[in-house]
């Protein structure tokens, strides 16, 4: 097998760079850039029927992923995951062909483990060998799995409440954690900070090329699960955006080779109303999402005041006739058990809030019940179950408190 990847292209001034050097955002206008790939040499070259006797991991579709040698590919097994029918579910909404892709089965819980491994492998092959990523959690856990695997070295900055299963897990996997009173974007700063201080690698959440790779592997199995079809709507809890654009990506990738002959999804995202910048941004018609003040919600994946890819995902969802809704976190958490006992899925804060956002559009009758629905599960139930307790736990042993006044992290290996 051999990668079809040519160059990395800005989605929005269109500056093209080459893929065989590291880059983080455009060099011209700071937007994000897109891994390209040589389409039509790969439609007359790579027949989709041969994509069912590989491996049942995500580099199945190793020819339109971004590592050009195997031998740099760190895996742990990552992507493939289940699409159940969700038939008793289906039964109380009246939805007959209502379905859950499942995420939880992924190596350390969630979808995050695609990105990372997309964006790891890639910078071994780069040469790159120390990395940092700021995240409310899932994404730091997979960052450091990943480099534990791949023999590099892992940083990560998260929220002081985080989930302490992701506290965990980073610095039992070796990572350096660096706990950060604030959101997202704070440590994002930090991250960026001690990135320039001792020459790491950012890999914030479409602020480099491959992690959107990674996810975009969901597109192409939900269309090989489908019969290489698109399914009608895909519900997405939607932070910073990255599953959206992914998948969206994918779907003009399949069209150009030939794989799929239309695209007849809906995108819909949906967000807490604690912090709901892209809702809010679609209901206005605006072409960005301001910055939402003051995010509060029990899913921390979704507490993402800011995303550097809102016109991408606001972009996908209008291109796709889809559609936004905000649910509350009473209705996360009353979907949690709906999704657990209905069909014995445990889903994440974030796959639940999916559940809650169908119910509102199917109640609006804003959705076909009839309709082909998947809703995406992003995680297991099992990393958040401090947030889902009454209870909450301690900071675990290990993690460096948050940076104070002079906001200098204080690493802890």
């Amino acid at each position: 097998m051999r990668s079809y990847l040519s160059h990395l292209e800005c989605t929005s001034c269109g500056v093209t760079c080459s893929a065989e050097e590291p880059h983080r955002t455009c060099p011209a206008c700071g937007k994000v850039l897109y891994a390209r790939y040589d389409l039509p040499h790969a439609r007359r070259e790579v027949d989709r029927r041969a994509i069912a006797s590989r491996p049942a991991t995500l580099w199945r579709y190793y020819e339109l992923m971004p590592v050009r040698h195997e031998e740099n590919v760190v895996s742990l097994g990552e992507g493939m995951t289940p699409l159940l029918h969700a038939r008793n579910l289906g039964k109380q909404l009246g939805c007959t062909r209502l379905y859950i892709k499942d995420e939880g089965g992924n190596p350390t819980g969630s979808f995050k483990a695609r990105g990372m491994a997309a964006a790891v492998s890639k910078a071994r092959e780069l040469g790159l060998r120390k990395l940092t990523v700021p995240s409310a959690g899932n994404a730091a856990g997979a960052l450091a799995a990943y480099c534990a695997a791949g023999g590099m070295e892992a940083h990560v900055f998260m929220p002081r409440d985080a989930p302490q299963a992701n506290q965990q897990e980073c610095l039992d996997a070796g990572a350096r954690l660096t706990l950060v009173d604030g959101l997202i974007g704070d440590a994002g700063r930090l991250s960026r900070e001690q990135a320039a201080k001792e020459g790491l690698f950012d890999l914030s959440t479409l602020q480099e090329p491959y992690r959107a790779e990674g996810k975009k592997t969901m597109g192409y199995e939900l269309a090989e699960q489908l019969g290489w079809r698109t399914p009608d709507v895909i519900v997405y809890p939607t932070g910073g955006g990255t599953g959206i654009v992914g998948i969206w990506k994918a779907y003009q990738e399949m069209l150009a080779l030939g794989w799929i002959d239309e695209v007849t999804t809906r995108m819909v995202a949906v967000q807490s109303d604690g912090c709901a910048p892209i809702v809010r941004a679609l209901h206005a018609g605006a072409g960005h999402a301001e910055p939402w003040q003051d995010a509060r919600t029990i899913a921390a994946g979704i507490r993402v005041p800011s995303a550097i890819g809102d016109y991408l995902i606001l972009r996908a969802i209008r291109e796709s006739g889809g559609a936004g809704v905000m649910v509350s976190d009473q209705e996360i958490l009353a979907e949690v058990k709906a999704m657990a006992s209905a069909e014995g899925v445990y889903p994440c804060p974030e796959g639940a809030a999916t559940l809650a956002g169908l119910r509102r559009l199917l109640k609006e009758g804003a959705l076909d019940p009839e309709a082909t629905i998947v809703l995406m599960n992003t995680g297991t139930a099992y990393k958040y179950l401090d947030v889902l307790s009454p209870k909450r736990g301690r900071r675990p042993a290990g993690a460096s408190p948050p940076p104070r006044a002079a906001r200098a992290p204080r690493n802890v290996s």
